[in-house]
Protein backbone atom coordinates (compact mmCIF):
# COMPACT_ATOMS: atom_id res chain seq x y z
CA UNK A 1 0.00 0.00 0.00
CA UNK A 2 1.51 3.29 -1.11
CA UNK A 3 0.63 5.80 1.60
CA UNK A 4 2.61 8.67 0.09
CA UNK A 5 0.13 9.40 -2.70
CA UNK A 6 -1.90 12.59 -2.34
CA UNK A 7 -5.48 13.26 -3.37
CA UNK A 8 -6.80 16.79 -3.87
CA UNK A 9 -10.53 16.80 -3.24
CA UNK A 10 -12.52 18.47 -6.02
CA UNK A 11 -15.23 21.03 -5.21
CA UNK A 12 -14.54 20.51 -1.52
CA UNK A 13 -16.16 23.61 -0.04
CA UNK A 14 -18.94 23.75 -2.62
CA UNK A 15 -19.99 20.13 -2.06
CA UNK A 16 -20.02 20.36 1.74
CA UNK A 17 -21.83 23.71 1.63
CA UNK A 18 -24.52 22.13 -0.56
CA UNK A 19 -24.79 19.07 1.67
CA UNK A 20 -25.06 20.98 4.96
CA UNK A 21 -26.60 24.23 3.77
CA UNK A 22 -30.11 23.58 5.08
CA UNK A 23 -31.08 24.50 8.67
CA UNK A 24 -30.88 21.37 10.82
CA UNK A 25 -33.53 20.40 13.37
CA UNK A 26 -32.57 19.90 17.01
CA UNK A 27 -32.63 16.09 16.80
CA UNK A 28 -29.53 14.19 15.63
CA UNK A 29 -28.98 14.03 11.88
CA UNK A 30 -27.20 11.40 9.77
CA UNK A 31 -25.21 12.23 6.65
CA UNK A 32 -23.58 9.89 4.12
CA UNK A 33 -20.30 10.24 2.26
CA UNK A 34 -21.02 7.49 -0.26
CA UNK A 35 -17.51 7.51 -1.77
CA UNK A 36 -14.94 8.15 0.97
CA UNK A 37 -11.81 8.08 -1.24
CA UNK A 38 -9.15 9.65 0.94
CA UNK A 39 -11.64 11.46 3.12
CA UNK A 40 -11.37 15.08 2.03
CA UNK A 41 -15.11 15.60 2.03
CA UNK A 42 -15.65 13.47 5.15
CA UNK A 43 -13.14 15.41 7.23
CA UNK A 44 -14.67 18.75 6.32
CA UNK A 45 -18.18 17.43 6.97
CA UNK A 46 -17.11 16.22 10.42
CA UNK A 47 -15.61 19.62 11.22
CA UNK A 48 -19.03 21.16 10.62
CA UNK A 49 -21.31 18.57 12.23
CA UNK A 50 -22.79 19.02 15.68
CA UNK A 51 -21.87 16.63 18.52
CA UNK A 52 -25.17 14.77 18.17
CA UNK A 53 -24.88 14.19 14.40
CA UNK A 54 -23.12 11.33 12.63
CA UNK A 55 -21.48 10.55 9.32
CA UNK A 56 -21.55 7.16 7.59
CA UNK A 57 -19.00 6.62 4.80
CA UNK A 58 -18.79 3.92 2.15
CA UNK A 59 -15.89 2.78 -0.01
CA UNK A 60 -15.10 -0.48 -1.80
CA UNK A 61 -11.33 0.19 -1.95
CA UNK A 62 -9.46 -1.47 0.98
CA UNK A 63 -6.86 1.30 0.91
CA UNK A 64 -9.59 3.92 1.33
CA UNK A 65 -11.04 1.96 4.24
CA UNK A 66 -7.58 1.81 5.83
CA UNK A 67 -7.28 5.58 5.43
CA UNK A 68 -10.70 6.04 7.05
CA UNK A 69 -9.55 4.01 10.07
CA UNK A 70 -7.25 6.92 10.93
CA UNK A 71 -10.24 9.14 11.72
CA UNK A 72 -10.76 9.09 15.47
CA UNK A 73 -14.27 10.47 15.84
CA UNK A 74 -17.19 8.67 17.51
CA UNK A 75 -19.57 10.33 15.05
CA UNK A 76 -17.88 8.61 12.09
CA UNK A 77 -18.09 5.08 10.71
CA UNK A 78 -16.85 3.47 7.47
CA UNK A 79 -18.35 0.55 5.57
CA UNK A 80 -16.25 -1.54 3.19
CA UNK A 81 -18.73 -1.77 0.34
CA UNK A 82 -19.70 -0.03 -2.86
CA UNK A 83 -21.86 3.06 -2.60
CA UNK A 84 -24.93 1.25 -3.87
CA UNK A 85 -24.95 -0.20 -0.34
CA UNK A 86 -26.71 2.95 0.87
CA UNK A 87 -29.96 1.14 0.07
CA UNK A 88 -29.50 -0.89 3.26
CA UNK A 89 -29.95 2.26 5.39
CA UNK A 90 -33.34 2.87 6.92
CA UNK A 91 -35.91 4.69 4.83
CA UNK A 92 -36.05 8.40 5.55
CA UNK A 93 -33.09 8.21 7.92
CA UNK A 94 -30.53 10.41 6.12
CA UNK A 95 -30.34 14.21 5.96
CA UNK A 96 -27.86 14.33 3.08
CA UNK A 97 -25.93 12.11 0.67
CA UNK A 98 -22.71 13.07 -1.13
CA UNK A 99 -21.40 11.01 -4.05
CA UNK A 100 -17.98 11.91 -5.50
CA UNK A 101 -17.80 9.57 -8.46
CA UNK A 102 -14.96 8.08 -10.47
CA UNK A 103 -11.39 7.41 -9.48
CA UNK A 104 -9.11 9.09 -6.94
CA UNK A 105 -5.60 10.39 -7.53
CA UNK A 106 -3.95 7.76 -5.27
CA UNK A 107 -5.58 5.04 -7.36
CA UNK A 108 -4.40 6.61 -10.61
CA UNK A 109 -0.89 7.38 -9.37
CA UNK A 110 -0.15 3.97 -7.83
CA UNK A 111 1.36 1.78 -10.61
CA UNK A 112 0.40 -1.35 -8.70
CA UNK A 113 -3.30 -0.63 -9.16
CA UNK A 114 -3.07 -0.68 -12.96
CA UNK A 115 -5.40 2.25 -13.61
CA UNK A 116 -3.02 4.44 -15.61
CA UNK A 117 -1.25 4.09 -18.93
CA UNK A 118 1.41 6.51 -17.63
CA UNK A 119 3.03 3.81 -15.49
CA UNK A 120 4.01 0.21 -16.06
CA UNK A 121 2.01 -2.03 -13.77
CA UNK A 122 -0.27 -5.06 -13.62
CA UNK A 123 -3.45 -4.65 -15.65
CA UNK A 124 -5.79 -4.82 -12.66
CA UNK A 125 -8.08 -1.74 -12.31
CA UNK A 126 -10.25 -3.25 -9.56
CA UNK A 127 -11.28 -0.71 -6.96
CA UNK A 128 -11.91 -3.57 -4.55
CA UNK A 129 -8.77 -5.70 -4.83
CA UNK A 130 -10.22 -8.36 -2.52
CA UNK A 131 -12.74 -9.70 -5.00
CA UNK A 132 -13.68 -10.00 -8.67
CA UNK A 133 -11.71 -10.30 -11.89
CA UNK A 134 -8.91 -7.99 -12.90
CA UNK A 135 -8.95 -6.51 -16.40
CA UNK A 136 -6.11 -8.88 -17.38
CA UNK A 137 -8.10 -11.90 -16.24
CA UNK A 138 -11.18 -10.75 -18.11
CA UNK A 139 -9.26 -10.03 -21.32
CA UNK A 140 -7.69 -13.50 -21.21
CA UNK A 141 -11.03 -15.06 -22.18
CA UNK A 142 -13.42 -12.34 -23.29
CA UNK A 143 -14.81 -12.69 -26.84
CA UNK A 144 -14.00 -9.98 -29.34
CA UNK A 145 -17.59 -8.73 -29.60
CA UNK A 146 -17.83 -8.22 -25.82
CA UNK A 147 -14.51 -6.35 -25.69
CA UNK A 148 -15.64 -4.11 -28.55
CA UNK A 149 -18.98 -3.44 -26.88
CA UNK A 150 -17.33 -2.43 -23.61
CA UNK A 151 -14.85 -0.08 -25.32
CA UNK A 152 -17.61 1.46 -27.42
CA UNK A 153 -20.28 1.83 -24.71
CA UNK A 154 -18.10 2.84 -21.74
CA UNK A 155 -15.28 4.59 -23.57
CA UNK A 156 -17.25 6.12 -26.45
CA UNK A 157 -14.33 5.02 -28.63
CA UNK A 158 -14.93 5.03 -32.40
CA UNK A 159 -12.12 2.53 -32.98
CA UNK A 160 -13.60 0.01 -30.53
CA UNK A 161 -13.86 -2.80 -33.07
CA UNK A 162 -10.30 -2.46 -34.29
CA UNK A 163 -8.91 -2.33 -30.74
CA UNK A 164 -10.89 -5.41 -29.70
CA UNK A 165 -9.65 -7.35 -32.71
CA UNK A 166 -6.06 -6.34 -31.96
CA UNK A 167 -6.39 -7.48 -28.34
CA UNK A 168 -7.72 -10.90 -29.36
CA UNK A 169 -5.11 -11.29 -32.13
CA UNK A 170 -2.36 -10.48 -29.64
CA UNK A 171 -3.84 -13.03 -27.22
CA UNK A 172 -3.84 -15.74 -29.86
CA UNK A 173 -0.30 -14.99 -31.01
CA UNK A 174 1.59 -14.27 -27.78
CA UNK A 175 -0.80 -14.74 -24.87
CA UNK A 176 -3.04 -12.35 -23.00
CA UNK A 177 -2.04 -8.79 -22.18
CA UNK A 178 -0.97 -8.51 -18.54
CA UNK A 179 0.45 -4.99 -18.10
CA UNK A 180 -0.71 -1.42 -18.55
CA UNK A 181 2.11 -0.51 -20.92
CA UNK A 182 1.35 -3.50 -23.15
CA UNK A 183 -2.27 -2.42 -23.47
CA UNK A 184 -1.40 1.24 -24.02
CA UNK A 185 1.09 0.37 -26.76
CA UNK A 186 -1.33 -1.97 -28.51
CA UNK A 187 -4.01 0.74 -28.56
CA UNK A 188 -1.50 3.34 -29.79
CA UNK A 189 -0.48 0.99 -32.61
CA UNK A 190 -4.13 0.42 -33.55
CA UNK A 191 -5.55 3.95 -33.27
CA UNK A 192 -3.87 5.91 -36.02
CA UNK A 193 -5.57 9.23 -35.30
CA UNK A 194 -6.04 10.76 -31.89
CA UNK A 195 -7.63 13.77 -30.18
CA UNK A 196 -5.14 16.57 -29.64
CA UNK A 197 -3.50 16.35 -26.24
CA UNK A 198 -5.06 12.98 -25.39
CA UNK A 199 -3.27 9.64 -25.21
CA UNK A 200 -4.94 7.21 -27.65
CA UNK A 201 -5.43 4.69 -24.81
CA UNK A 202 -7.45 7.12 -22.65
CA UNK A 203 -10.89 5.95 -23.74
CA UNK A 204 -10.00 2.25 -23.62
CA UNK A 205 -8.60 2.49 -20.10
CA UNK A 206 -11.70 4.40 -18.98
CA UNK A 207 -13.97 1.79 -20.54
CA UNK A 208 -12.24 -1.18 -18.93
CA UNK A 209 -12.19 0.51 -15.51
CA UNK A 210 -15.89 1.37 -15.61
CA UNK A 211 -16.80 -2.12 -16.80
CA UNK A 212 -14.67 -4.15 -14.40
CA UNK A 213 -16.01 -2.16 -11.42
CA UNK A 214 -19.64 -2.02 -12.65
CA UNK A 215 -19.52 1.70 -11.93
CA UNK A 216 -22.55 2.83 -13.91
CA UNK A 217 -24.73 0.03 -12.58
CA UNK A 218 -23.73 0.92 -9.01
CA UNK A 219 -24.49 4.58 -9.69
CA UNK A 220 -27.98 3.82 -11.00
CA UNK A 221 -28.71 1.62 -7.99
CA UNK A 222 -27.37 4.20 -5.53
CA UNK A 223 -29.38 7.04 -7.06
CA UNK A 224 -32.59 5.02 -6.93
CA UNK A 225 -31.88 4.08 -3.29
CA UNK A 226 -31.20 7.68 -2.34
CA UNK A 227 -34.85 8.61 -2.90
CA UNK A 228 -36.01 6.22 -0.19
CA UNK A 229 -33.11 6.79 2.20
CA UNK A 230 -33.32 10.60 2.22
CA UNK A 231 -35.69 12.30 4.61
CA UNK A 232 -37.92 15.15 3.44
CA UNK A 233 -35.76 18.19 2.62
CA UNK A 234 -32.69 15.93 2.56
CA UNK A 235 -29.90 16.87 0.14
CA UNK A 236 -28.43 14.84 -2.73
CA UNK A 237 -25.06 16.10 -4.03
CA UNK A 238 -23.31 14.24 -6.87
CA UNK A 239 -19.95 15.08 -8.48
CA UNK A 240 -19.31 13.46 -11.88
CA UNK A 241 -16.16 13.47 -14.00
CA UNK A 242 -17.26 12.23 -17.41
CA UNK A 243 -20.29 12.45 -19.63
CA UNK A 244 -21.60 8.92 -19.02
CA UNK A 245 -21.89 9.50 -15.26
CA UNK A 246 -23.22 13.03 -15.58
CA UNK A 247 -25.86 11.97 -18.10
CA UNK A 248 -27.18 9.34 -15.68
CA UNK A 249 -27.27 11.82 -12.79
CA UNK A 250 -28.87 14.57 -14.88
CA UNK A 251 -31.55 12.27 -16.27
CA UNK A 252 -32.28 10.75 -12.86
CA UNK A 253 -32.78 14.12 -11.19
CA UNK A 254 -34.90 15.34 -14.11
CA UNK A 255 -37.10 12.22 -13.99
CA UNK A 256 -37.71 12.67 -10.26
CA UNK A 257 -38.22 16.43 -10.47
CA UNK A 258 -41.34 16.39 -12.61
CA UNK A 259 -44.78 14.89 -12.28
CA UNK A 260 -45.11 11.46 -13.86
CA UNK A 261 -48.34 10.61 -15.68
CA UNK A 262 -49.19 6.97 -16.39
CA UNK A 263 -50.48 7.16 -19.96
CA UNK A 264 -52.11 3.76 -19.53
CA UNK A 265 -54.35 5.21 -16.81
CA UNK A 266 -54.94 8.80 -17.96
CA UNK A 267 -57.37 9.72 -15.18
CA UNK A 268 -55.16 8.50 -12.35
CA UNK A 269 -53.40 11.17 -10.25
CA UNK A 270 -49.94 12.07 -11.49
CA UNK A 271 -47.01 10.79 -9.46
CA UNK A 272 -45.75 13.79 -7.52
CA UNK A 273 -42.20 15.00 -7.89
CA UNK A 274 -39.74 13.51 -5.40
CA UNK A 275 -36.70 15.74 -6.00
CA UNK A 276 -36.22 19.43 -6.55
CA UNK A 277 -33.28 20.23 -8.83
CA UNK A 278 -31.20 23.00 -7.24
CA UNK A 279 -28.49 23.56 -9.78
CA UNK A 280 -25.25 22.59 -11.42
CA UNK A 281 -21.78 23.72 -10.29
CA UNK A 282 -18.44 23.61 -12.09
CA UNK A 283 -15.00 24.16 -10.54
CA UNK A 284 -13.74 27.72 -10.57
CA UNK A 285 -10.95 28.80 -12.88
CA UNK A 286 -8.60 28.99 -9.89
CA UNK A 287 -9.41 25.41 -8.86
CA UNK A 288 -8.84 24.10 -12.38
CA UNK A 289 -5.54 26.02 -12.52
CA UNK A 290 -4.42 24.45 -9.22
CA UNK A 291 -5.75 20.95 -10.00
CA UNK A 292 -6.07 20.06 -13.67
CA UNK A 293 -7.95 16.86 -12.81
CA UNK A 294 -10.88 18.97 -11.65
CA UNK A 295 -11.54 20.46 -15.10
CA UNK A 296 -14.16 17.90 -16.14
CA UNK A 297 -16.05 17.85 -12.83
CA UNK A 298 -19.76 18.66 -12.70
CA UNK A 299 -21.67 18.81 -9.43
CA UNK A 300 -25.46 18.47 -9.44
CA UNK A 301 -27.57 19.29 -6.40
CA UNK A 302 -31.11 18.17 -5.60
CA UNK A 303 -33.37 18.15 -2.56
CA UNK A 304 -35.88 15.51 -1.47
CA UNK A 305 -39.38 16.93 -1.54
CA UNK A 306 -42.43 15.88 0.46
CA UNK A 307 -43.38 12.27 -0.30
Amino acid sequence: MNTGLIHTTVLLQEAVDALLGQPQPAQPQTFVDATFGRGGHSRLILSRLRPQDRLIAFDKDPQAVASAAQIDDPRFSIRHQDFDGIGALAAGSVAGILMDLGISSPQIDDPGRGFSFRFDGPLDMRMDTTRGQSVAQWLADAPVNQIAEVIRDYGEERFAGAIAKAIVARRQERGAISSTTELAQLVADTVKTREQGQNPATRTFQAFRIFINAELEALQTALAASIDVLQTQGMLVVISFHSLEDRIVKQFIASQAREQVDRRVPFAPAQTLRLRALGRVKPSASEVSANARSRSAVMRIAQRTDA
